[in-house]
């Protein structure tokens, strides 16, 4: 099976853009990461992909005179890699539906909680303000609807006592950078397609909350 390319879209740290890069690498996913692009220039996903020698581009959106246009532009250079699967990881962007209905089915996205908890920003304090036990990440197919597309694979962690926004951010990234590469590696592998709004994982469809990590065998 010819490796699968990968696009992602980044806007700062590159750590999810990273576990990608090293799962690839170690070959526990059938893809190649083809491009890095970053809507700001300062990125440090930028350097990551450039010590692997991956191809990068920035576009800043400042420099456009409405979402529309950078997306337009996005689309452009995206297309030059010619992608089998977009990967947003920490891509900062709203996308227009026009962008995301281009690439349905192909674009992924990871997004901090157990969705559809806490959609949007500010989720680790959120679900402290909440009082919950146990938040976690969320892999899903990118729609219109922000955070709102189907969800392929959940992790949780529990909040203690003494947590607080930071801690359990970090808690989350560990989280993030298991689960998102195995993401990757469903969709790489064939065996992740998004028909008619239901994730469909090895020809089953899958719950509305995904598979949960913690229940996956080794």
């Amino acid at each position: 099976m010819m490796k699968k390319r990968i696009v992602i879209l980044v806007s700062g740290n590159g750590s999810n853009a990273q576990a990608i890069i090293d799962a690839c690498e170690a070959n526990k996913i059938n893809g190649e990461v083809v491009a890095i692009i970053s809507n700001k220039a300062e990125a440090y996903a930028l350097e990551r992909a450039k010590h692997h020698q991956i191809a990068t581009e920035t576009i800043i959106h400042s420099e456009y005179p409405d979402r529309a246009s950078f997306d337009k532009a996005l689309q452009t250079r995206i297309d030059c890699y010619q992608p089998d699967l977009i990967v947003l990881a920490g891509f900062m962007r709203i996308l227009t539906a026009d962008f995301v209905h281009q690439y349905l089915g192909r674009i992924l996205n990871i997004h901090p909680s157990l969705l559809p908890k806490y959609q949007g920003l500010n989720t680790h304090q959120r679900a402290i303000d909440n009082g919950d036990e146990v938040h976690g990440c969320s892999v899903h197919f990118v729609t219109a609807e922000l955070d709102g597309g189907p969800i392929v694979i959940q992790a949780r962690v529990s909040i203690g006592e003494n947590d607080n926004a930071s801690s359990l951010a970090s808690k989350v990234a560990k989280r993030e950078w298991q689960i998102y590469p195995i993401a990757v590696e469903w969709f790489c592998n064939n065996n992740l397609t998004l028909e008619k709004c239901q994730v469909i994982h090895n020809h089953q469809v899958l719950p509305s909350s995904g598979i949960l990590y913690d229940e996956l065998s080794d």
